[in-house]
């Protein structure tokens, strides 16, 4: 009986601490993994804070680019998709977003019963393209706005970097030890947040560098809670190249979602129609690039015309209305259920 009044006041003791720890915002390292604060990874899933199953449906938005198109978040909601990932800058070449901007856009989203995923874009094509961000420079533009983001762990996801190194075979190798380092600094800092790592080699792996060190990485998340994003493009161009990439991350019982995806490309034609319905298959979480403002001769990736929601592209029309597209499969998610 005694020994049982001794746990339960050591229980009850670490949950004020825990507490008073959170108040704080000191760091969360030494924190169980399995504390669920919000949005976080259970084995290959991502689940919200009450165990249900979160699969991502949900389309890119341009903010930092367009920033005065605030109605757009509404009328993705419209299509029925229940996330939305919001293209920020971290001042290296575009923005810096402020802390301002970035606690609007999570307003926005939460307005619009959408689960934010946010994602500093300075970093793509890192080692390839000139001025492109280090995600040691994203890190430290995510702990300048973490103001703005903390206690928002059930709506937002921070997508450290968009697709964080290139094709140089010389830097992307170092792709597992920066994004760990990322990820470090932001727990560090107090960011508790599902985090979402972006694939090298423009986001497609095509060496296998993310595919081969993503257990490292998510082991060395201290809240072992960081799920892995490829962008799906001339690369994925077979039912059985989708299928291969989806299948050595459900092997490893390793999360992941396509961050990015269109139904033709530059560099190849994407098998649209396989990754929709693989991922719907296996569970997996899709974000379709983009709602709208493509330029540069790859204008087609608009989803709407404009951003006008009643001029569907063709391929907006596949991919919001389509076979296991957004209408048809997106679930919203419970953190909505209970306002």
């Amino acid at each position: 009986m005694i020994k049982s009044i001794e746990c339960a006041a050591v229980t009850w003791l670490r949950a004020v601490l825990a507490g008073l720890i959170l108040a704080a915002g000191v760091s969360p390292a030494s924190a169980s993994a399995d504390t669920a604060v919000g949005l976080h990874v259970d084995g290959a899933r991502v689940v919200e804070a009450n165990g249900a199953a979160f699969v991502m449906r949900g389309v890119n938005h341009p903010h930092v680019w367009f920033p005065d198109r605030t109605g757009s978040f509404a009328d993705i909601k419209s299509f029925g998709a229940n996330t939305v990932r919001v293209v920020l800058g971290s001042g290296q070449r575009w923005g810096p977003t402020s802390a301002a901007d970035v606690s609007e856009v999570v307003s926005l989203c939460k307005r619009s019963r959408l689960i934010c995923v946010l994602e500093a874009h300075d970093t793509t094509g890192y080692g390839d393209q000139l001025g492109a961000a280090s995600l040691d420079q994203a890190a430290t533009w995510w702990i300048g706005v973490a103001a703005a983001l903390r206690g928002q762990e059930a709506h937002v996801v921070i997508n450290l970097g968009n697709e964080p190194f290139g094709n140089n075979l010389l830097v992307s190798p170092f792709w597992a030890s920066a994004t760990s380092k990322a990820i470090s600094r932001l727990r560090a800092a107090g960011l508790r947040h599902l985090l979402m790592a972006d694939a090298p080699m423009w986001g497609q792996d095509w060496a296998h560098i993310m595919r081969n060190n993503a257990a490292s990485v998510l082991k060395a998340d201290p809240l072992h809670n960081t799920v892995f994003s490829v962008h799906m493009y001339g690369l994925y161009n077979t039912p059985a190249k989708v299928g291969a990439y989806f299948d050595a991350f459900r092997a490893d019982g390793l999360p992941l979602v396509v961050g990015e995806f269109g139904d033709k490309h530059s560099d190849g034609d994407p098998d649209e129609n396989a990754i929709m319905a693989q991922a719907q298959e296996r569970g997996l979480g899709y974000l379709g690039w983009s709602w709208s403002g493509n330029s540069g001769g790859v204008e087609y990736l608009d989803l709407v015309t404009s951003f006008d929601p009643a001029r569907l592209t063709p391929w907006g029309e596949r991919f919001l209305n389509g076979p296991n597209g957004i209408r048809q499969t997106s679930k919203e998610a419970t953190v909505y259920s209970s306002r």
